[in-house]
Parts: structure tokens; C-alpha cells; sequence
């Protein structure tokens, strides 16, 4: 089969990365799913060499992959919350929104960030796809619409919520990748704003990706994985430039880009956006070479994780592991670990709680259940929340995989 950049339309050829066949990593288990047939997809990652995103082909469609049962709510992150309400209060300091502005959110997921919004006063609307999750949202009182975004629904918006001249902030944090179409996700956005209003995206930077080893943040649900000259690129194609950029510690490194329209008025020099296209020079993030080291990396840990479960089966001690999150899923299919090697998984959140992993099985408990079996070894699976989750619970043997495999002190 041919597959053509997302973006460019140039063909694809240049293979990254093969994590062979995988469920979605989200698609968690009942007990009466076990029974059934598991859908699974190729997961190879390809480099587009003429605009350099680097990109999974469309093997699922997104209504396959973000179904009504979606199970990743984003409140479940205390970190995660801190950060949005810290987002917001910048917001606000900086003069970027007051209480006449209105404020939209797309992939608002169970309102974790327009709550912050809505206490201060400020009008705002979320879209999300995921119908639970939305529905969590609208019972904090946050306007949702349960809806993909696309250019096809400005027209819907403007006319019915935000008002004619549009938006004056647009957030997308942490959805540009789940986007199959992102030439048409960023024209979207670039006619939902206001003529002098603010887009503020958020992404995990390819650059971190690829120097620490995250291959576990490549999953179905991520189709595309961006540098800061590739969103520019594409930014530029929808009318749009960036007008700063920021580095966040957030999903193991992320940058927060700021966009305005080609034609609005903007005095602002950022220094941040040079710095960064000059390390992703340095990191010769469009070069081919640079690419090749990632599949043998990832091996690498695939082996030092399976290596340290089987000296622990043999040696009758168990190991179990915590956050049931779709990162942890892609390294655990990748390496074929099922549940006689991790006994169980725990998580907070109570969506997930009683399932089972796509593809390895391994049942999901609650972190007091795992917990009152006095466990010796715990991998953690989110390695970007290891800190809160090993100060949340003291004077265990945590471990995680990533960059490399290694006990947590």
C-alpha cells in the first residue's frame, strides 16, 4: 500500500519505526470483551523527507479510536490540572483574555481547563468528540459541544456561540496530533479566531521524542509528531504565523506555540522561537539519519523490561505496575508482556478500573487495592507523572522504561 504525508502530500517511503501490530491503545476491556476478537492495526511511523512530519498513515479512522466510552479524562492528573490553571492565570496576567473575551477549547476533554476559565468570569465553550467525557464537562456547568472540529463547523459556531468576528483565544492543547486531516484542523482554527484574537497550541516536541527514547508516546491515536519548523510550515499554509513559542516539562517535553493571523498586528519578538528552530538545527531533526537509531533504541528497552520481569517470575517475586495509560499499552504490546509477567495495573481513574489492557490483558485495579497487597516492585508506566506518582506513595520500589530502564530512588 502508498501512503502520502498528511501534509504535503509527498509519498511516504521513509520508514522510522515498526511497533508491529496493536490494538488502540485506549480501547480498554471488559471481562465480556476478553471473549472476542481484538481489532489491532500496523504501527509504523514514517518520515516525510520533503516537509519532515513525521506521521502514522491512517489505519483507523478517529470515530474508531475516540468512541462514546473514551476512558482518558484529564482531571485524573492532579500535575496535569496545576498546569491548566496555571495556563489560565497566565492568560489573564498577560492581558491575553479579560471578562469580555470569549474563549473556546478544542478536545476539551472533561472541562480540567475551561473550569479555570469559567470561575473567572470569562465566557468560554468546549468541543469534544468523546460523548462521557463531555458529559463530565457539562455537569461542571461547561458549555460542550460533543463534536469533531474541522473547518466544516466554523460556520456552526460563529453563528450559534462565539459570534461573528470569532474568537479571541483558541486553545488546543495536546490534540493537533490526534488530527488525521491537520491541514483542515489548522484552517479551522485559523477561521474560528478573531482577526486580532490568539491560537495556543500544545504538543510533545519531536526533538525530545527522538533524544530520550519516547517511542511509547507513538500510538494510533497520535498521527502526526511535530517540530516546531513543521507546525510553521503548516501554520503558514493555514494563514497563520507564530508569534511565540514556550518550553513546557510537560508529556516529557512539550512546546506551547503561539499563533495569530498573517494579517493581524503583532509588535512581538520572541527570542524562544529562534532558540528553538536552532536546536532543532542542531538535532538535524531533517536529516534521514537521524531517525534510524530510534527503532534500535526502542529495542533496547523492550529487552532490559522483559529481561527484569523474567529474573523476577523466576525468582517467584512479583512485579505490578501503575498508570493504565495508552503509552504504557505501546510498550507492553511491543514487547508482548502479558499479566504472567505484570500482575495487575493500577489507576485512578474509574473509567478504566475493573478492564483490562488492549492487547496484554493485564487487569486494572484501583491504586488502594494494589497497594494494600504490599507490592515489592511497581514499573510505572506514565514516566512524564513518576515524580507525583512516587511522592503520592512513599517507600516503594518504583521503576519505569523509559529513556532507558531504571529504578526510581
Amino acid at each position: 500500500m502508498k501512503f502520502q504525508c498528511r501534509h504535503c502530500r509527498e509519498k511516504l517511503d521513509n520508514e522510522v519505526i515498526n511497533l508491529g501490530s496493536q490494538p488502540a491503545s485506549n480501547a480498554y476491556l471488559s471481562k465480556e470483551d476478553l471473549l472476542k476478537p481484538e481489532i489491532t492495526y500496523p504501527l509504523k511511523v514514517y518520515i516525510c523527507k520533503k516537509c519532515w512530519l513525521m506521521q502514522i498513515p491512517e489505519y483507523a479512522k478517529p470515530e474508531e479510536l475516540f468512541k462514546a466510552d473514551y476512558a482518558y479524562f484529564s482531571s485524573t492528573s492532579k500535575s496535569w490540572c496545576m498546569h491548566a490553571k496555571n495556563y489560565v492565570n497566565q492568560c489573564i496576567e498577560k492581558k491575553i483574555i479579560n471578562k469580555k473575551s470569549f474563549v473556546v477549547e478544542i478536545a476539551s476533554n472533561d472541562g480540567y481547563l475551561l473550569q479555570y476559565v469559567k470561575e473567572k468570569g470569562i465566557k468560554c465553550l468546549g468541543i469534544e468528540p468523546t460523548f462521557e467525557t463531555s458529559q463530565i464537562a457539562r455537569s461542571k456547568g461547561i458549555n460542550t459541544l460533543n463534536k469533531f472540529f474541522g473547518e466544516y463547523l466554523v460556520d456552526e459556531l460563529k453563528q450559534n456561540y462565539v459570534g461573528l468576528n470569532g474568537a479571541d483565544l483558541i486553545i488546543a492543547n495536546n490534540v493537533i496530533a490526534h488530527v488525521p486531516n491537520v491541514n483542515d484542523f489548522v484552517k479551522g482554527l485559523a477561521s474560528l479566531v478573531s482577526d486580532n484574537g490568539l491560537i495556543s497550541i500544545e504538543f510533545p516536541h519531536l526533538l525530545k521524542l527522538l533524544k530520550l527514547n519516547q517511542f511509547d508516546t507513538i500510538y494510533h491515536e497520535h498521527f502526526s509528531y511535530f517540530s516546531l519548523r513543521t507546525i510553521k510550515r503548516i501554520a503558514l499554509f493555514a494563514g497563520l504565523k507564530i508569534v511565540g513559542t514556550e518550553e513546557l516539562r510537560t508529556h516529557g517535553g512539550s512546546l506551547r506555540v503561539w499563533l495569530m493571523k498573517n494579517k493581524s498586528v503583532c509588535n512581538t519578538s520572541d527570542k524562544n522561537i529562534s532558540k528553538v528552530l536552532r536546536e532543532e538545527s542542531e538535532g538535524k531533526l531533517e536529516s534521514i539519519d537521524t531517525y534510524k537509531k530510534l527503532q534500535t533504541n526502542a529495542e533496547k528497552i523492550k529487552n532490559s523490561l522483559i529481561e527484569f520481569l523474567i529474573h523476577n517470575k523466576n525468582k517467584g517475586s512479583e512485579v505490578h505496575a501503575y498508570g493504565a495509560a495508552a503509552k504504557g499499552n505501546t510498550l507492553l504490546n511491543f514487547a508482548g508482556i502479558r499479566s504472567d509477567l505484570i500482575k495487575s495495573i493500577a489507576d485512578k481513574s474509574l473509567s478504566k478500573q475493573n478492564k483490562f489492557l488492549p492487547g496484554s490483558h493485564i487487569p486494572i485495579i484501583s491504586p488502594e487495592d494494589l497497594f494494600n497487597q504490599m507490592p515489592n516492585k511497581i514499573l510505572i508506566m506514565p514516566w512524564n507523572i513518576a515524580d507525583e506518582i512516587k511522592n503520592e506513595y512513599r517507600n516503594y520500589n518504583f521503576y519505569t522504561s523509559i529513556p532507558y530502564f531504571r529504578k526510581i530512588s
